[in-house]
């Protein structure tokens, strides 16, 4: 029997309650995947700053470091808004944890199913083409991590820097999942003005090289972020820097109408994270109202990129598939008063997994 220990990081806000449901997940599939996990839990962000003071216990970093595989919920809210940057729950906290892990890429994949097509802010004719991709984000350089930063009351600076090293790695793990679905590769950048953006595609044509069976192509972030609107069928993978990944992937999870449906991966040296797309939410905390899906499809994500089981993350994805297209919805895909709670939502999507 396989024996995996998980380091779960509830968050704050709706984490805990979205977090029970995956462990609702995980101890169904102990039953019926024949494997066995040791889930140890701990603090962070706002959580961790009510009771020790920090967003990211030393406590926390040893669990998360010593794990097979990291289970994250989301974290922050406006209670920790006025700390000073290093201390707030984003910055201190899920940053800085990423930096510790050397967590480099990023994936978030993007499906907009069938019976949420209505929930969709694009137009029928352009959402009944099939919409099903997947962003590989650069995610531990870039603007948000590079030196010097500086901030004074008449001027501010931050610093874009990426190393041809850096670049290659994620460009490795995007064509390795292009292999695995449709071939096709869009790389994402502003090479026309910035000079990291040069070396980026300089960068990812010469690997391409080695993948002459990948359709590759180049599309400026201005560029893409209009073509994401006017016709997401077209893409498949899209790869980018940390900012423009950011920015990207939001964009592409608005399509389906709720960010509480959108899982996603980072990828690490050892040990890879795993945490819904979606903020913490924590206005309906509590109530019982929100989406677990993301969460859920999150830990389905832990069993391929860290378990090396991808036919058990297919399982759960294609459970909660079925639960959906029986017509079962949380409140944020449900335009009517015909919904299921939290833990419900949970119980159903288990009931199909086998």
């Amino acid at each position: 029997m396989n024996k995996y220990k998980i380091a779960v990081l509830s968050g704050d806000g709706i984490g805990p309650e979205v977090m029970a449901e995956a462990l609702k997940v995980l101890k169904r599939t102990e039953k019926i995947f024949n494997m066995k996990f040791d889930i140890r839990e701990s603090r962070i962000g706002g959580a961790a700053i009510d009771e020790f003071g920090t967003p990211l216990p030393s406590e926390t970093v040893d669990n998360a470091l010593s794990s097979d595989a990291v289970l994250l919920g989301s974290i922050g809210g406006h209670k920790w808004d006025n700390l000073p940057p290093e201390e707030k729950p984003e910055i201190g906290g899920l940053l800085k944890l990423r930096k510790k892990m050397d967590l480099f890429a990023n994936i978030r994949p993007v499906i907009l199913y069938e019976k949420l097509k209505k929930f969709s802010p694009l137009s029928s004719d352009i959402t009944n083409k099939k919409i099903d991709m997947v962003t590989v984000r650069e995610l531990s350089s870039g603007i948000y991590f590079g030196q010097p930063k500086i901030i004074t009351d008449n001027y501010a600076t931050d610093t874009m820097i990426y190393h041809k090293e850096e670049v290659e790695r994620i460009v490795e793990i995007a064509f390795k999942i292009a292999e695995k679905r449709s071939g096709k590769i869009t790389s994402i950048d502003k090479a026309n003005v910035l000079y990291s953006s040069m070396l980026w595609r300089k960068t990812v044509g010469n690997i391409h090289k080695k993948y002459k069976d990948i359709k590759l192509n180049h599309l400026y972030i201005d560029n893409a972020a209009m073509q994401m609107v006017l016709d997401p069928s077209q893409f498949d993978v899209l790869l980018t820097t940390n900012m423009f990944g950011d920015i990207i992937s939001d964009e592409s999870a608005a399509i389906t109408g709720s960010l509480g449906m959108l899982p996603s991966a980072s990828i690490g040296k050892k040990i890879n994270l795993f945490e819904p797309a979606g903020g913490s939410a924590p206005d309906i905390a509590g109530k019982g109202i929100a989406n677990p899906i993301a969460q859920i499809l999150s830990t389905a994500m832990m069993f391929e990129y860290s378990f090396n089981k991808p036919d058990f993350s297919k399982k759960i994805f294609n459970s909660v598939k079925e639960t959906l297209n029986a017509g079962i919805m949380t409140r944020d895909i449900s335009k009517d008063d015909n919904y299921v709670s939290t833990s419900e939502m949970g119980d159903e999507i288990i009931s199909r997994l086998s």
